[in-house]
């Protein structure tokens, strides 16, 4: 029973660290990267669409994002979705394909996205320490009914909590990373 609960602990932590990455790479850091916009909803036939659905991504330079619809007369709605966002950037379309020039970030506008990722960080370790508690409060129901003794109950908790920090551990290490690359000119 134990173990269900810790495999179940360790699946959903790792699901939250990958999740907390994931946002952390949405956040601009004045490079070229398909992940800041791949996920924009583009108007698309009257349905919203995500637009990695809708075109294919290339980065000729660190600064420069080239997105080649896969359908020439979707350029006009991907451009506008663009241009509607709260990325702040400006598509040049020659018809085609759509580039984003990236320029380079001010050292507010770098502070300030360090800080909004430390809130996604937090957040991350929030989500962890809401599982950790769920899974304490499974255990202690096992517990309760005589499914597990109190020996078992002491060390899967411990396990549980060796699970929380490491999946702690793995979101402090992804926001060095992430500080460390928006910080750097």
């Amino acid at each position: 029973m134990a173990a269900m609960v810790l495999d179940d602990a360790r699946e959903r932590m790792g699901k939250v660290v990958v999740h907390t990455r994931a946002d952390f790479g949405n956040i601009r850091t004045g490079r070229a990267a398909p992940a800041l916009v791949e996920k924009l909803p583009v108007e698309y036939y009257g349905s919203t669409v995500p637009l990695q659905q809708l075109a294919g991504f290339s980065v000729p330079e660190a600064r420069m994002l080239v997105i080649t619809p896969y359908d020439k007369t979707s350029v006009g709605a991907i451009e506008k979705a663009i241009r509607i966002s709260d990325l702040g950037l400006n598509p040049s379309n020659d018809g085609n394909a759509i580039r984003l020039s990236f320029p380079p970030l001010t050292s507010e506008r770098r502070k300030e996205f360090v800080k909004v990722v430390k809130g996604m960080a937090e957040d991350g370790r929030i989500q962890v320490r809401n599982l950790r508690r769920a899974g304490r409060q499974e255990l202690e129901a096992f517990e309760k009914d005589g499914d597990l003794s109190e020996d078992e109950l002491s060390r899967a908790q411990k396990d549980l909590d060796k699970l929380t920090q490491a999946a702690e551990a793995e979101i402090d290490v992804a926001l060095g990373h992430k500080e460390q690359e928006l910080l750097e000119d």
